[in-house]
């Protein structure tokens, strides 16, 4: 995609108006036509207010006249509703794009980006800031194109009927507009910590939502709750400063503008007793000047609304056109990367370089290999796998899969050759037989069916009154952790990728599950490779090798036999976990005495 739009507002805002440049284009038309009409209407007025003046109640003139009044009033309501039309047109198939396009934007990114933002606030940025675009199309298409049009036009008409009069409107509307616009700007700063304040609460909130569980066992309702009005009360205090400095400038301009209006009509009354207009000038300098020295105030603080629309998108821009920690390459021709063949050279990676995961890690998978990755928590087991697929970077060595670079695959044909499953299996508030095809789309019924059979999931869904059409709620809360993490294998089951990836994904099963899904694990991924992390050491007793890491360094590599006769630190661990000494997901000791690196 092209990130050159999303360098400035105002390339965003073009990029997106030239995407439906005939709706848009059709509505500044309309809107404009029907604006001129509008004032077009006052003059025509006039026009009837003379007549009724000066000719007799028969004198057909009268009927004309209120003819081409009723025409025009006709004409500009047919198209304010076709504007409308328009509008909803175009800026509704607008704002679907630009959450599509703001989201592809922020998936390119790496994990580490989604740490460091909150979920809800990124969403609510992504969905505010096609709001805010909308926002924008209707105050320049409702509130200042009009009024525009309508100055114009009044200076227009009033100079046929004073020219001195039309030189104080027009000076008037400059200054009192010059002066809004100002003092508006300086208001800004206001508008843009509620709205930055705004952002932050609702990702709050839905953080705290999201993880409900978490506040009910640890009895912290009333806490949060606390906590999270505090918040409200902190937005209320920023949305209160905003309005009320809005409200302040128009109250001192209503008492401006109710100033100008008694001039001009003590000075159009005053002419008309001189003969010097007629009724109908009257008339219609009364309308006019209500008209436009309140639309004046309007025109401005639209303005300085717009200005707020593009400062919320501008930094919304400044979220989004964050460079991808992971640049992502072009899908090449043949590009296979299938066969699953993984291979670490004198890798070091830190996500603070100054404190490196891993350190010189070398390590080859072979395709078809099934190999445990075990040691204690932060040795380095789960970036290994991450870096496997391409979630960060190395700061030295290199990784290759099936002969090639890493960076050499696109991301998309990268993910595809590996299924995941972690020890939280992420679901999705749907439905479970959705849940396990979102492993593969295409797959038919039947094959979701086998696969859902192969991870064990008849037992429980069988026993659910909707069966596989149950919805699991909300990241799966409606089941088990066991469940969950069978709908999670399922899901690999079905997908079609080379290379498996479990990260303690039958830690929350029973011993007899366990070994079912070993077995299944073993049918379905034949031929292919098959990486796991567990601590439960007996989980991999079938496996072809067995990889011991510890403080970010492969400290043993071989088969779970050899490494239980010859091994230091595995065979401490194992030896631990047999005597049940040690709980399968405790922390494993170190050895007492140095461990070098081996190779199988």
């Amino acid at each position: 995609m092209r990130r050159a739009y999303l360098q400035t507002p105002g390339r965003f805002i073009w990029h997106y108006a030239t995407e439906r440049r005939f709706e848009f284009w059709s509505l500044l038309v309309a809107v404009m036509t029907a604006a001129a009409l509008s004032v077009a209407m006052q003059y025509q007025l006039k026009r009837v207010v003379d007549a009724l003046s000066a000719l007799s109640r028969s004198d057909y003139t009268v009927w004309q006249a209120l003819a081409l009044f009723a025409i025009l009033m006709g004409t500009e309501s047919i198209l304010l509703r076709f504007s409308a039309w328009l509008a909803s047109r175009a800026t509704i198939g607008v704002g679907v794009q630009i959450r599509s396009d703001l989201f592809d934007e922020v998936a390119a990114q790496s994990m580490r980006y989604f740490l460091d933002h909150l979920a809800g606030a990124l969403g609510q940025r992504l969905t505010g800031t096609a709001g805010n675009f909308g926002a924008l199309v209707n105050t320049v298409a409702w509130r200042i194109l009009p009024l525009i049009v309508d100055y114009i036009g009044a200076l227009v008409i009033f100079s046929l009927i004073d020219g001195a009069m039309a030189a104080a409107l027009g000076a008037y509307v400059a200054l009192s507009t010059a002066a809004l616009i100002a003092l508006g700007h300086k208001g800004r700063v206001f508008h843009k910590a509620y709205f930055m304040r705004a952002s932050h609460v609702a990702g709050e909130l839905i953080d705290v939502v999201v993880n409900m569980g978490a506040v009910k066992a640890f009895a912290a309702q009333d806490r949060e709750s606390r906590r999270l009005r505090a918040e409200f009360e902190r937005e209320a205090q920023d949305q209160h400063r905003s309005w009320m400095y809005t409200e302040k400038l128009r109250l001192g301009f209503d008492a401006a503008l109710w100033l100008m209006a008694v001039i001009l009509w003590g000075w159009a009354v005053s002419a008309w007793t001189h003969h010097t207009i007629t009724p109908g000038d009257v008339v219609v300098v009364i309308t006019l000047t209500f008209r436009i020295l309140h639309g004046s105030r309007d025109v401005a603080l639209a303005l300085v609304d717009a200005s707020l629309h593009i400062g919320y998108i501008e930094e919304t821009l400044q979220v989004v056109r964050t460079i991808p920690a992971i640049p992502d390459a072009p899908a090449l021709p043949g590009q296979q990367g299938g066969a699953g063949h993984i291979s670490f050279a004198d890798v070091t990676f830190g996500y603070d370089p100054e404190r490196p995961v891993l350190r010189h890690v070398s390590l080859e998978v072979k395709t078809g290999e099934k190999i445990g990755i075990v040691g204690s928590s932060g040795a380095g087991k789960t970036t290994i796998i991450q870096m496997m697929q391409g979630l960060s970077d190395p700061q030295s060595g290199h990784i290759a899969i099936d002969g090639l670079p890493i960076r050499a695959y696109s991301q998309e044909r990268l993910h595809a050759a590996f299924a995941v499953v972690p020890q939280e299996s992420a679901l999705f508030h749907r439905s479970i037989l959705e849940n396990i095809r979102f492993g593969r789309p295409d797959a038919t019924d039947e094959e979701v069916f086998s696969a859902a059979r192969a991870a064990h999931c008849d037992e429980f869904v069988a026993g659910l009154r909707d069966g596989y059409a149950t919805i699991v709620g909300e990241r799966g809360m409606k089941l088990s952790g066991g469940q969950r993490q069978r709908i999670g294998l399922a899901r690999a089951f079905l997908s079609r990728a080379s290379v498996l990836i479990l990260d303690e994904a039958t830690s929350a099963l029973d011993t007899a599950s366990e070994l079912f899904i070993q077995q299944s694990i073993a049918r379905e991924f034949r031929g292919r490779t098959v990486i796991a992390i567990a601590h439960r050491l007996s989980t991999l007793t079938a496996y072809d090798r067995i990889v011991v890491m510890d403080r970010g360094r492969i400290v043993e590599q071989g088969s779970p036999a050899d490494l239980r006769k010859r091994g230091t630190l595995f065979r401490a661990m194992w030896r631990l976990q047999a005597d049940g000494l040690l709980p399968d997901n405790q922390h494993t000791p170190r050895p007492t005495r140095a461990v070098s690196a081996g190779r199988p």
